[in-house]
């Protein structure tokens, strides 16, 4: 796992008790509006990436595309983790910025 300010702020986000894993628990947190971020693993299945984009779409919940299952995991103390809910809207804006400017960093060096 490399240093990374999104795997260290979802860290945090669990550590404070605001952080729901696993597709149930994930699909929970949106459904009942406790959600304000969704992060899902990069090398997660097709059907999941659209089941969460759908979902997270109809509930109006940023979702992002970071990582892979097992340095997710890895950052909130888990086993292999395809998604991850940040129920703090604050820590949740945080990651959500931080996965941009990685994603565009990443963007623009190739």
């Amino acid at each position: 796992m490399k240093n990374s300010k999104v795997y260290s702020m979802l860290s945090i986000a669990r550590k404070a008790g605001k952080v729901r894993s696993g597709e149930f628990s994930t699909e929970k947190s949106v459904k009942t509006g406790r959600s304000f971020l969704v992060v899902i693993a990069g090398d997660a299945s097709d059907n999941t990436k659209k089941k969460f984009a759908d979902m997270c779409s109809y509930y109006e919940v940023p979702c992002v595309q970071y990582g892979n299952k097992e340095d997710l995991g890895r950052c909130i103390g888990c086993q292999v983790r395809t998604s991850i809910s940040v129920e703090d809207e604050g820590l949740a804006g945080s990651v959500r910025k931080a996965a941009q400017s990685e994603a565009d960093l990443s963007q623009q060096c190739e």
